[in-house]
């Protein structure tokens, strides 16, 4: 018998299809904040910011390292565009700890041609890398 509470998840990136299956739920950041959805969700259209995406199915939970994107939410259906995406078993730890010390650094040094903004994203996925991992 199917479960009524599960909706379809697709993830895909310009590379490949990550991710299409049946889940009970799915969560990730957007620029407003963590959002949780589950089947019948109000429909919305969400910019994906980066962090980790966790992936409920009936037999387990999956999590993966988001970075970018936009989400397409329906009531039965979540799409996710997603620039970069990884598995933990994609991840190059000590690449992405290495990318995190230069964020903190460059966060740190404040010169005037520093781009805070973006050493804040590049901080934020190299610790969405890292978490993912552990």
């Amino acid at each position: 018998m199917a479960d009524n509470n599960l909706f379809t998840l697709r993830i895909v990136t310009p590379e490949r299809v990550f991710y299409e299956g049946e889940v009970s739920m799915v969560e990730f950041n957007t620029t407003e904040g963590e959002i949780g959805i589950y089947k019948k969700h109000v429909p919305m259209t969400v910019i994906v910011s980066p962090g980790i995406v966790t992936i409920t199915e009936a037999d387990g939970t999956k999590v993966a390292a988001l970075h970018a994107g936009f989400a397409e939410i329906l009531q039965d259906k979540v799409v996710i565009l997603a620039e970069i995406i990884e598995w933990p078993e994609e991840i190059d730890v000590e690449r992405a700890e290495a990318a995190k010390s230069r964020a903190e650094e460059r966060i740190r040094s404040k010169t005037p041609e520093t781009d805070i903004l973006r050493a804040e994203t590049a901080l934020q996925r190299a610790l969405a890398r890292i978490h993912v991992i552990k």
